[in-house]
């Protein structure tokens, strides 16, 4: 159970970070995080950046989903050391927005539970906002978050 787990909110501000996470699987009971970024917004005007890989192993699927490799996060960092630096980025006050932001967010918190780290930040979830006001597309797919992924990581 989640029981500090951040609000969801429906609310745009001008203060923000957006972050996106990659992982091995959907399900946070058994699959890893591996790649983790965030872009702070100040009155909507892009301030800072975090960006990291985490150490993994990744299949062929995910691989091709993601453009993530076993190459790439062999020298990586564990997720408890990438963890406590998106801490140090991320502040406690800070609202959090994310495309389905309940399954990074969950990831999140999950993860920072394990190494006994509080993460209870609001957040904003842009997959709920779109279905509200799109509700004539048959999807409201991610394909332009993947694309800002791939370019903090480049």
């Amino acid at each position: 159970m989640r029981n500090l787990k951040g609000k969801s909110l429906i609310d745009f501000p001008s203060d923000y970070v957006v972050v996106d996470i990659e992982t091995t699987g959907l399900d946070v009971s058994y699959d890893k995080i591996i790649e983790i970024s965030a872009v702070r917004y100040k009155e909507n005007i892009q301030v800072d950046k975090f960006s990291e890989l985490v150490k993994a192993r990744v299949d062929e699927f995910i691989t091709d989903l993601t453009g993530i490799t076993n190459d790439m996060l062999k020298n990586a960092r564990e997720v408890e050391e990438v963890l406590s630096s998106l801490k140090n980025f991320i502040t406690p006050n800070d609202i959090i927005v994310a495309h389905n932001a309940n399954f990074d967010i969950n990831f999140l918190y999950d993860n920072f539970q394990k190494i006994n780290v509080n993460f209870s930040n609001d957040f904003i979830d842009t997959l709920r906002i779109a279905r509200l006001l799109k509700t004539d597309m048959k999807s409201h797919r991610r394909s332009e978050e993947r694309r800002v992924g791939k370019e903090c990581r480049s």
